[in-house]
């Protein structure tokens, strides 16, 4: 297999139309060859004029731990040339960075959810690359989490960072495609291509999304492996609770928990509410103490969740589904338990951070609703589902 990246640099006819322009690349520590070389080292090895880098939220670097972390513009120690952070005074580019190059590689590793930002980056890349008059190419690369769609589409108003468009949380395409579907559905005028994989099976064993012939590196510092790119449509509405998501442990959005929590009274619990909502996965109760972030040096009683090993069904595992029922469960438990977490979630004041993360308040509204039942869930999103496996269809590459 091949990704965008590694065909580029093997095949001079592609890089024949970078001959004579000035080129800059949107990447992070995951972008790298299938040697391991990151792209930009690679990239100048091959002889492309590389005049500019762009870095998405984490950095260029990839050291920012945490959200809302801004990373400045900086001289690349290297190469010289300046290197442009769109997650610091900025998230869209500036005229004065656009001035820097003629085509954009984009070449991002992305985890296949609607929330995690690259996704808006590339929005945001295109529409300034349209306004003025710039190409944009995405090197693309595999969705870790596969083809599944999953969740509410976002509702017209909450759009934001976490929010480029109307899709599902989970919308099973690669950062190529969506760039397609950003191109027709916004109506851009754009000169945009895709540097497409070559032999990827998304729906094969045992990845189903992510090769086992690639190494796994982490496109963000808390994205450390496939387990939570494929639990991360799910587990990612931690963030918008007084739950600990794991963050100050060794495996972060996989697992979720807090110190007032029972975890095996939560796992029957939702047993009995929806059992069907937890197929293709298993879950463990645990222990845990984060050394930083929520409750930061107390003992969290919680679960984690293995969408890996032999138990995993890929077709079955619906992640958004489960952390929605571990919300509910806990709500049938203790009914004013402090759950949500209120404060400025990616730089929106007004809003709910739960709302914030699903496009909208019908997630927040069915768990605080004490009558309303698991299929009064499916009754919303299925909809939302079907509706999206429609309009993405055109656009898929693989």
């Amino acid at each position: 297999m091949n990704f965008g990246i590694d065909r580029l640099l093997a095949d001079a006819s592609l890089r024949r139309e970078l001959k004579g322009r000035r080129v800059a690349l949107l990447a992070h520590p995951a972008s790298v060859t299938a040697d391991l070389t990151h792209s930009l080292d690679a990239l100048v090895a091959a002889g492309v004029n590389v005049s500019a880098v762009f870095g998405p939220q984490h950095g260029v670097r990839g050291d920012l731990q945490d959200n809302m972390m801004e990373s400045p513009d900086f001289t690349d120690p290297t190469y010289g040339m300046p290197v442009f952070s769109l997650y610091g005074d900025v998230r869209r580019p500036t005229s004065e960075s656009m001035d820097t190059f003629d085509v954009m590689l984009v070449d991002l590793q992305d985890v296949g959810c609607r929330i995690y930002t690259f996704v808006t980056t590339l929005l945001y890349v295109l529409e300034a690359a349209a306004a003025h008059g710039k190409a944009v190419w995405v090197l693309d690369r595999p969705n870790p989490a596969g083809r599944p769609i999953e969740g509410l589409t976002l509702r017209p108003g909450w759009e934001s960072f976490v929010g480029a468009g109307p899709m599902p949380m989970r919308h099973g395409m690669t950062l190529g495609e969506l760039g397609h579907w950003f191109v027709a559905h916004y109506g851009l005028d754009v000169d945009y291509s895709v540097v497409a994989i070559k032999g990827w099976a998304p729906e094969a064993a045992p990845g189903f999304g992510w090769p086992d012939t690639r190494v796994w590196i982490n496109p963000s510092p808390n994205a450390a492996n496939v387990n939570m790119a494929r639990a991360y449509a799910g587990t990612v509405m931690l963030e918008g609770t007084t739950l600990s998501e794991g963050r100050g442990t060794t495996r972060p959005l996989e697992l979720f928990g807090a110190p007032d929590v029972d975890a095996r009274a939560l796992i029957a619990t939702m047993h009995d509410l929806a059992p069907e909502w937890l197929a293709g996965c298993t879950l463990r109760d645990i222990w845990f103490q984060p050394t930083f972030h929520k409750h930061a040096g107390e003992l969290c009683a919680g679960v984690f969740i293995h969408a890996e090993g032999a138990a995993y069904d890929h077709a079955a595992f619906r992640p958004w589904r489960l952390q929605a029922l571990a919300f509910k469960a806990l709500r049938q438990l203790s009914p004013e338990y402090p759950l949500w977490r209120d404060f400025p979630y990616e730089y929106e004041f007004d809003k709910l951070a739960i709302d914030v993360i699903n496009g909208g308040p019908a997630l927040r509204e069915w768990v605080d609703d004490a009558g309303a039942r698991p299929g009064d869930l499916d009754a919303l999103t299925v909809p939302d589902e079907r509706a999206w496996a429609e309009t993405r269809a055109r656009f898929l590459l693989y």
